[in-house]
């Protein structure tokens, strides 16, 4: 049987983030993904340029559109911009609980752009983590999410990984590729273990899209009904080695993203 991922996301047309990034992911790990484009936005390796949210009724018919006719095995939800967008995706995917959700709660870009509107914040706590098989913020998302300064350590990753379990989150995978330590370590909770994942931090320019790049890798493993604990530590392999393999690649004249498919060209 096809493995199968849905992800409900922006787009970004410089390719190297967002539903993109998500579908490129799933490509090079084995699983077939399809798409629900909730935001067009105008990026590219320098920045984001402008952001055109799409219609919560449209993001509805689409969500309902796929899930009527495939047979998807996992859902990826990342950038959601408006509260009626979040609105239309809980709807959407409560109607499908059964299936796991990787949450990749896209606040901020890597440019320091606002992706997720202030009015959207209470929607996003209240009606999509709950949903969550996973969330995997970034320290600045996690920071904004539990109201606490941007860890500066492990055990602040924890504690506040602990806060998100205790505001509803099953599990919490905290992205430490925005820390400055000799490793790039990522803390895993759930409500009965803790895990560290971690790996040299490469010296690399090259970290557009990383974080989507990580959280679509791990939406694949339970596509694949592969355990959590063994799908984050391939995925954090992935990412890494599509970070040691960008400079293989002239991506735009900033932030570059990372190889994809660097198993393969």
């Amino acid at each position: 049987m096809t493995a199968i991922a849905l992800t409900i996301a922006g787009s970004d047309s410089g390719g190297g983030a967002g539903i993109q990034a998500y579908l490129k992911t799933f490509s090079a790990l084995g699983v077939y993904g399809a798409s629900v484009m909730t935001a067009l936005t105008a990026p590219n390796t320098l920045g984001v340029q402008g952001v055109f949210d799409v219609l919560g009724a449209f993001v509805r018919q689409q969500l309902a559109s796929v899930l009527r006719d495939l047979d998807v095995k996992a859902i990826k939800i990342g950038m959601q911009s408006r509260r009626s967008t979040i609105c239309a995706v809980a709807d959407g995917v409560e109607a499908a609980q059964a299936l796991p959700i990787v949450l990749d709660p896209v606040m901020v870009a890597a440019s320091g752009d606002l992706l997720l509107r202030a009015s959207a914040f209470k929607a996003l706590m209240s009606d999509l983590i709950p949903h969550a098989l996973l969330i995997a913020p970034n320290l600045h998302e996690a920071a904004a999410l539990t109201g606490l300064p941007i860890a500066a350590s492990e055990p602040e990753m924890e504690h506040q990984a602990r806060a998100l379990v205790r505001a509803g989150a099953q599990a919490v995978l905290i992205k430490g590729s925005h820390g400055t330590g000799e490793d790039c370590a990522d803390i895993l909770l759930t409500r009965s273990a803790r895990h560290r994942f971690a790996t040299p931090r490469i010296a690399t320019s090259n970290v557009h899209g990383t974080g989507c790049t990580l959280s679509s890798a791990i939406a694949a493993g339970p596509a694949k009904r592969l355990v959590l604990e063994e799908v984050c530590r391939a995925a954090k392999g992935y990412i890494t080695a599509a970070i040691a393999a960008s400079s293989r690649l002239q991506i735009g004249a900033g932030h570059g993203p990372g190889h994809h498919f660097h198993a393969w060209w």
